[in-house]
């Protein structure tokens, strides 16, 4: 049983796995929208979400462990200087995870990964899409 563990492996080394984490927490911080596995949202959510209460706490101490945590300045930048400062009213929750069905290749669940604030929801823009393609039919 896996009580009192929190920490899911995703089938990699510890390494891998915190560079891949980082990666997917740098490529949502400069999109603000990253499409992947359910699974990897899941682990992915909770370094994105610390990394915005070190970006709301804004010393240059909680700067340098984003820096270190997340390997790329450029993303530590617009995280201290754009998002945190979005979420600064709110007490977590920072991001949510739109479930959007199996992968075609190998049938994995896949999801996106958003940010809650500033950001549309993926169901008004789908929306959109379905009634621009009924408005030309007809």
């Amino acid at each position: 049983m896996r009580h009192l563990r929190k920490t899911t492996k995703l089938g990699r080394t510890s390494e891998h796995r915190q560079a891949m984490l980082a990666n997917l927490v740098c490529s949502l911080i400069a999109h603000n929208r990253v499409t992947t596995t359910v699974e990897r949202a899941k682990a992915a959510r909770s370094v994105a979400e610390k990394m915005v209460t070190l970006g709301k706490k804004g010393t240059i101490h909680h700067r340098r462990q984003a820096t270190a945590a997340l390997k790329q300045a450029d993303a530590v930048k617009k995280l201290f200087t754009d998002i945190a400062p979005r979420f600064a009213e709110r007490n977590g929750g920072y991001t949510r995870i739109v479930r959007l069905g199996q992968r075609r290749g190998d049938a994995a669940h896949t999801a996106i990964l958003e940010w809650t604030e500033g950001a549309q929801p993926v169901a008004a823009t789908e929306g959109d899409k379905t009634e621009k393609k009924s408005e030309t039919k007809e």
